[in-house]
């Protein structure tokens, strides 16, 4: 993130090519036309709103890493009042096809009277709908102003003091009624983290931001009644509305605001969406201004008050195709290995009572096994149309998985070999491993993890094409043998359990300690990652446990079912993935009885 506000937003702008077109950059180009575009994937279902948005955002040279031109996200609720979010009911959302500005009769007018009566007597300033901008710095900065560094970058911008607190971001339906109606300078629109990070919400810091002039002191952001007080309810229920079949269909309405036809022109003019002529790209070539306090004054402007994102659509954006009549069923006629794909962000008539861990008892053993192994088995993967597996003391190596590391054998070795032919390649002895190796896992082609006995994790680099391996690092943190290992790419993770009773959650990327989850009743036996939305679920005897990315303990439950299961052990943890942040998602654990839960 950045941390020098004025030399990034200086950068920013004065960074970028003159007369840069948008729709003529060839990775562009490839990206929003044809049959394979993540336009088209998008109008096919193949992708989910949340992840088109950002494929936008980033198309349009929008990044987390420049807060002044941040991704922008739609507002698409209108009730923050209701006890119970009905996402069937359209007076429930907001009119996507209208900016904020226009989103009340009242307020419509007032901007239409400012574009008819603009007069400028120098004539620089063109006829413009609205002088503030829907992103800014500023307004990424009050949004995330409860987490760092974001609390940091706003004190930064503020003059190194928060703001007065009737002005800070407290109430989500403040915020909306704000953007949407009461105030004129204010059409800001929302950001991703409204759809994913609940965090953003609570004051975990415990900053003091100060008392309304109503006497409500400013803590945790003020929920609306549908989400039970709860902040990842919040989250939850608002992916859902973001994904929901309403939303669906009007969302390319939004897009044509945006990033597309109407965010121009007479286009722009008609659909009451014309901005301040410096928050458009290529409208004022600051290169050719030569007073230096005009350059400054052009450049400070664009950057405290937004900027637009480049256009990345001409014409009308197409609507997506929704289609609801189709079963999720994983029994019947379907193989339970390979059940029909329901597209992500399209709503799918489920019938749950033939979802397999609802009705684990119509599970049937196929004729013949689909594999055989030499032992115990040690990993399953569903690999595109393929399960592949391997016995115990071996891992497949990503990402084609189309060779496995050994480990576990009498002299010691590590050993490198073909998945089809069972071939070993390479044999690598006197690897300078500490202790019995337990457990392993491979968050790349090039990256190997060990650990067991000694405690210490041993992260090596494995250079198959020089046929050796190096250790990288030693990450210290448990005070017992390391039981289970596990780790994420998407979320840049490596998570150890031990029989010390805790699992440390570590940062792949700096290779460091992040945090430790403690209070298992006894050694940690599996872990495993929701690939989707980061949370984690942690295993020791017969108790699950669920833990937030950030190591908030959501969950405990103790799976056993009696005093006969007391001996019963749960030995593997996986996620299952109908949709991110639904609740129908469940925890699928195999335990020492043989049952699955």
């Amino acid at each position: 993130m950045a941390t020098q506000i004025a030399d990034n937003a200086q950068q920013s702008v004065a960074g970028q090519k003159r007369a840069a077109s948008v729709e003529h950059k060839t990775g562009l180009l490839n990206n929003l036309i044809g049959e394979t575009s993540v336009t088209q994937r998008w109008v096919r279902g193949e992708i989910s709103n949340f992840q088109y948005l950002m494929h936008l955002n980033s198309l349009a040279g929008r990044s987390y890493n420049d807060l002044m031109q941040y991704p922008v996200f739609p507002w698409i609720l209108a009730n923050y009042d209701s006890e119970f979010l009905d996402l069937s009911e359209p007076s429930n959302f907001r009119d996507l096809s209208k900016p904020m500005g226009a989103q009340t009769q009242e307020r419509l007018e007032q901007y239409l009277k400012r574009f008819k009566d603009w007069d400028d007597p120098q004539g620089d300033t063109p006829p413009y709908h609205y002088g503030t901008h829907y992103s800014s710095a500023m307004i990424v900065c009050s949004y995330l102003i409860r987490l760092e560094p974001f609390t940091q970058h706003f004190l930064r911008l503020q003059g190194g003091h928060f703001d007065l607190a009737d002005r800070m971001f407290h109430s989500v339906k403040e915020a909306w009624l704000s953007a949407s109606r009461q105030n004129m300078a204010d059409v800001k629109e929302l950001i991703p983290e409204f759809y994913y990070l609940p965090e953003f919400l609570e004051n975990s810091n415990r900053f003091d931001l100060g008392t309304k002039q109503n006497g409500d002191i400013l803590n945790h952001i003020v929920l609306p009644p549908w989400a039970k007080n709860d902040h990842r309810e919040f989250i939850r229920m608002h992916r859902e509305a973001l994904e929901c079949d309403y939303v669906s269909r009007h969302l390319h309405l939004w897009i044509d605001l945006i990033f597309g036809h109407k965010q121009q022109g007479q286009a722009a003019i008609d659909a009451v969406n014309v901005f301040h002529h410096l928050f458009y790209e290529g409208n004022v070539d600051i290169y050719s201004i030569e007073d230096p306090l005009e350059k400054s004054a052009a450049i400070g402007f664009i950057n405290n008050f937004g900027q637009i994102p480049k256009q990345l659509f001409r014409k009308q954006h197409p609507a997506k195709r929704i289609t609801t009549t189709k079963q999720f069923s994983i029994l019947g006629d379907v193989s339970p290995l390979h059940p029909p794909q329901t597209p992500i962000g399209v709503t799918p008539a489920i019938n749950y009572e033939k979802i397999f861990f609802y009705h684990l008892n119509n599970l049937k053993s196929s004729q013949q096994p689909i594999k055989e192994l030499k032992g115990p088995v040690g990993q399953i993967i569903h690999y595109e149309k393929q399960i592949l597996c391997v016995e115990q003391n071996k891992m497949l190596i990503p990402s084609s998985y189309n060779r496995y590391v050994g480990w576990g054998f009498a002299d010691h070795s590590l050993r490198i070999g073909c998945y089809d032919s069972g071939r070993i390649h390479q044999v690598w002895e006197n690897v300078d491993i500490c202790g019995e190796i337990h457990t392993c896992t491979c968050p790349s082609a090039k990256l190997l993890i060990f650990a067991g006995t000694s405690s210490v994790l041993s992260v090596y680099h494995m250079d198959t094409n020089m046929k050796k391996i190096s250790l990288k690092q030693t990450l210290y943190g448990h005070i017992d043998a390391v039981t289970a290992l596990t780790s994420s790419t998407a979320y840049n993770i490596i998570i150890s359990g031990s029989r010390d009773q805790t699992a440390i959650i570590w940062d792949l990327a700096r290779m460091t300690y992040a945090r430790q989850l403690i209070g298992h009743v006894g050694a940690v036996t599996a872990i495993s990652i929701n690939e989707l939305t980061g949370d984690i679920a942690t295993c020791s005897g017969t108790w699950l446990y669920i833990w937030s990315i950030n190591g908030l303990n959501l969950a405990v439950v103790n799976t056993s079912m009696g005093s006969s299961d007391r001996m019963q052990q749960i030995l593997c943890v996986t996620f299952s993935y109908i949709r991110e942040w639904d609740t129908n998602n469940v925890i699928i654990t195999g335990s020492t009885d043989g049952r699955i839960r």
